[in-house]
């Protein structure tokens, strides 16, 4: 077998690789279409969080009680579909008041997905014991392919 009818099989499969790549991106991309429906649990009346900080942690309670069919179990693994970075603010009814990107993830469509998975979180426990009434905390969300995902505040690691 001579070099010439050795790379046209190679060039052949690294088009098939592509297209492959390129269809599962599109599967992966599929699960952000559709967003899930939280569970709609009442939540506590009024969490007892002290700082901005310890509401996080609330929040995030919360938003896994919501959606307890989207939390990935476990490890995440060493490559995540994406990242993102969000500030919330939290008013003092528990309604959200605002929600700002601070690291865009690297999926276009996992931007809006997170976003509109917060607001119909909506109501969270109420941030009585905060100055102002009002809650403001940064979360991260890290999002495997699957549409499982995890929140830094309640994370268990990554492989």
């Amino acid at each position: 077998m001579n070099e010439s009818t050795f790379v046209a099989p190679k060039g052949r499969l690294r088009g098939w690789l592509a297209a492959g790549l390129l269809a599962a991106s599109g599967l992966a991309q599929a699960q952000f279409a559709l967003l899930p429906t939280p569970r709609l649990v009442a939540p506590p009346a009024e969490s007892a969080a002290q700082s901005d900080a310890q509401y996080r942690v609330d929040a995030a309670h919360h938003i896994y009680n919501q959606y307890p069919k989207r939390i990935y179990r476990g490890r995440l693994p060493p490559l995540l579909y994406s990242v993102m970075m969000v500030d919330v603010t939290i008013d003092d009814a528990g309604q959200v008041a605002d929600i700002a990107v601070v690291r865009k993830p690297a999926v276009d469509q996992v931007a809006p997905w997170v976003m509109a998975m917060i607001r119909r979180a909506a109501p969270f426990p109420v941030p009585a014991h905060l100055a102002g009434g009002a809650a403001h905390f940064s979360e991260v969300w890290f999002v495997d392919r699957s549409g499982l995902f995890q929140l830094m505040s309640l994370t268990e690691g990554q492989r």
